[in-house]
């Protein structure tokens, strides 16, 4: 694992509940789709189980509803944007792997119009952003993550995937990327804080010392 590590010049994150906390904002959408629909609402637990992670049109499929529906919960999330929350020290780990050497990719089921929303309100910015609308099929597929490695000039093996659901885990393990879990089980290892990926990475030290937060 560690001879792995060494060979990293790109590290993959997923968007939702590694770097933005977007559960609420989803969860409103996705209810006031529901309801528009007159199906009944998910609870908070009800929600992470059956949605939280496969794409849209998956988890529209678990409720009979079209594409029609889902255009309706896109438009509703781009409401709730002011609900998203940064999570702790994103900023600081991007700049400090950027720092380091490391290219930085950004690979979401969110679509493209969302994505964007998000990232322009928080100013975040990567060397590529693969999405939904960018690929035949989303995570657990690897295209996504395949696209993203494309566009980086690397080959998987040489990039991570930071994810938090089965999906992203499935997605990095299917194109031959190293898959690291936040605040979950499943990759090929834990973190617990965005910052631990310094450690991870050495990056601590590849940029002259200094806290890890």
């Amino acid at each position: 694992m560690c001879a792995k590590m060494r060979e990293v010049k790109a590290v993959l994150f997923d968007l939702d509940g590694v770097l933005v906390d977007s559960f609420e904002s989803w969860r409103s959408a996705f209810n006031a789709m529901l309801r528009k629909y007159r199906k009944k609402e998910l609870s908070v637990e009800e929600f992470r189980e059956k949605c939280w992670g496969p794409e849209l049109h998956e988890n529209l499929k678990k409720f009979g509803l079209d594409v029609s529906a889902g255009e309706f919960c896109l438009k509703e999330q781009l409401k709730h944007i002011e609900d998203v929350k940064l999570f702790p020290k994103v900023r600081e780990v991007l700049r400090s792997l950027r720092e380091c050497g490391f290219k930085l990719g950004l690979v979401t089921n969110t679509p493209r119009e969302n994505t964007l929303k998000i990232l322009t309100h928080f100013k975040l910015h990567f060397d590529v952003v693969v999405t939904r609308d960018d690929v035949r099929a989303g995570k657990p597929n690897a295209e996504m993550v395949l696209s993203a490695c494309k566009k980086l000039s690397l080959r998987p093996e040489n990039a991570i995937l930071v994810g938090d659901t089965e999906s992203d885990f499935l997605a990095g393990k299917n194109a031959g990327c190293l898959t690291v879990a936040f605040n979950a089980n499943g990759g090929d290892l834990k973190i617990e804080r965005l910052e631990d990926l310094l450690r991870i990475l050495n990056c601590n030290k590849r940029n002259g010392g200094g806290e890890e937060g």
